[in-house]
């Protein structure tokens, strides 16, 4: 039945991130060749302007390596609703991108415009209730989530997930419970990351999945540092020094129970695909031996 489960992984783990960051990330060429060697069968875009921006080289560059495309991170301030058209212009922009190259399966991986909030990024890992949206703000932020999945439905009949993230209005578990009950089931799905899930408070991943088990259309495996967080907590850092200093280490250095994650995916028939990152910074580490270290993991534990 694993087999069902294909293994990808993502830019990010290559330090391409959607953030305006110092420091030189890999180019797409490199970051393709060393995710086929270390075993990896799919990927997903990064954001726009990582990967050719034309239909047709981006499906030559991709099937060169025989890999799936599952989708794009596309970033909105959702909770503005001045935003939301240009939210929505993006996200068809990128999913036509994604159609026109023969990936008509790959999803809308919809987000906060994560880091752009001061007070957000600053205590990423550490948000009380006081910082959550009110329920207005929420409403906000929900019906431009709907308006960009249902544009996108509609342009294309391609689905779109929400990807909860640390440093972004939508980090705890209560967060994303909020956004879930406000949003149409029909139309959002959940990018379930195990990695932001512990940053942001989440401690029971298996329950979790099991309440939302119909909004789970996709999967990051991301593992998490509690030793780092708590270093974090004591010096106060922000996202990307928390990110910078290793909150997100390699699958089964963490605390995250990947194998009781894995087995229940398995209980499902879960039949989509899991993408490992381990967020890193540009220039930071050795991505390519990360990523080896990461999918020896997954093959020791049956993927």
């Amino acid at each position: 039945m694993s087999a069902t489960i294909k293994i990808a992984n993502a830019p990010c783990s290559w330090g391409a991130l959607e953030f305006e960051l110092e420091g030189k990330s890999l180019g797409y060429t490199q970051v393709l060749d060393e995710m086929q060697e270390t075993g990896y069968a799919g990927m997903e875009l990064g954001d726009w302007g990582f990967m050719p921006t034309d239909p047709a080289a981006l499906k030559q560059v991709i099937a060169q390596r025989s890999f799936e495309l599952l989708g794009a991170f596309v970033p909105v301030a959702l909770r503005h609703t001045n935003a939301h058209a240009a939210g929505i212009e993006q996200a068809l922009k990128t999913a036509g991108l994604m159609h026109a190259a023969g990936f008509e399966n790959a999803f809308i991986v919809l987000a906060d415009e994560n880091g752009s909030v001061d007070y957000r990024t600053n205590n990423a890992g550490r948000i009380t209730t006081e910082a959550a949206l009110s329920n207005a703000e929420m409403q906000v932020f929900a019906a431009g989530a709907n308006a960009v999945a249902l544009a996108v439905k509609d342009a294309y009949g391609m689905r779109t997930v929400f990807h909860h993230h640390c440093a972004g209005f939508v980090e705890t578990p209560a967060e994303i419970n909020t956004l879930l009950s406000m949003t149409d089931p029909n139309l959002l799905g959940l990018c379930f990351d195990t990695g932001h899930f512990s940053f942001g408070g989440g401690t029971n991943h298996v329950a979790f999945m099991q309440q939302h088990k119909s909004r789970i259309w996709h999967v990051h495996f991301k593992d998490f540092s509690p030793t780092v967080a708590a270093e974090a907590a004591a010096q106060q850092w922000n996202y990307f020094q928390s990110v910078a200093n290793g909150v997100f280490c390699e699958l089964g250095k963490g605390s995250v129970d990947f194998a009781a994650v894995k087995q229940l995916l398995l209980d499902w028939e879960y039949n989509g695909w899991i993408v490992v990152e381990q967020d890193v910074l540009p220039g930071m580490g050795n991505p390519k031996q990360c990523a080896e270290n990461n999918r020896k993991y997954l093959h020791q534990i049956g993927l």
